[in-house]
């Protein structure tokens, strides 16, 4: 694992760890909920968790007939008492956000580890088939730039001969990244212009999936891989110009 340089301004806007489960025939959400009372005087907040699904079809004439939305409790959200960490208990697996101020990897893998032995304790997975990082970054690209490239080297370029001004765009690459055995998916927006910055929204999805026992460090050891890559992919991705701003 390479060192990588820690940034007192780091653009982390968000930080996810999570883990796709398969679980035993029985576990329903009730179950779920006991994990609460392991985590209660950290995390007062309960909230429950939807998944929502909607269908269409085509009728005679072609035309697009749209179903209604449906939707069902799949979970239970648990928020610290500050809001800025949220621990996921779901019927297909387990989330940890962190919501800014990001303090650093070690912190942020430790505490998803220890509310991960509290789900698995009580949903008991019979295997692992899915784990991803993402981290959301905002990197506040100052008014006086002409060209996002001068801070982001992956960044959406307009034609010469078009105007150059640009109200919005959304760029979606999906990059397989054999070496760390996992596929990165990067997502880049914008959001509206201050008078301060252009907020650039850099969004780094690391997904490695393949079965794997949920004891043990496998998974552990896999999750620092997933950060490696994830860290190669941002530091290849930023200049040198955009690293001054996160110092």
């Amino acid at each position: 694992m390479s060192e990588w340089e820690r940034f007192p301004r780091a653009p982390i806007v968000e930080a996810l760890l999570d883990v796709r489960v398969v679980l035993p025939d029985g576990v329903d959400l009730p179950g779920l909920a006991r994990l609460h009372d392991l985590i209660k005087p950290s995390y007062p907040a309960r909230k429950e968790r939807h998944s929502w699904e909607s269908s269409f079809r085509f009728d005679a004439a072609g035309a697009v007939e749209m179903s209604q939305t449906t939707g069902k409790a799949d979970g239970y959200l648990f928020v610290s008492a500050d809001q800025r960490q949220i621990v996921q208990a779901r019927l297909d697996g387990f989330t940890f956000n962190r919501l800014r101020p990001y303090d650093n990897w070690s912190a942020f893998r430790d505490e998803a580890r220890e509310h991960w032995e509290h789900y698995r304790a009580i949903a008991e997975p019979t295997a692992v088939s899915r784990l991803a990082l993402r981290y959301i970054n905002r990197i506040q690209i100052p008014p006086t730039a002409t060209d996002f490239n001068e801070y982001v080297l992956t960044a959406p370029r307009i034609a010469p001969g078009l105007p150059q001004g640009l109200a919005h765009f959304l760029v979606r690459l999906v990059i397989p990244m054999e070496r760390f055995e996992c596929l990165a998916v990067v997502t880049e927006t914008m959001e509206p212009v201050t008078d301060e910055a252009t907020p650039f929204i850099f969004d780094l999805d690391v997904v490695m999936e393949r079965p794997m026992q949920p004891n043990g460090p496998e998974i552990w050891n896999a999750f620092e891989r997933l950060r490696d890559c994830k860290n190669t992919i941002f530091f290849e991705s930023i200049t040198l110009k955009a690293q001054e701003l996160f110092r």
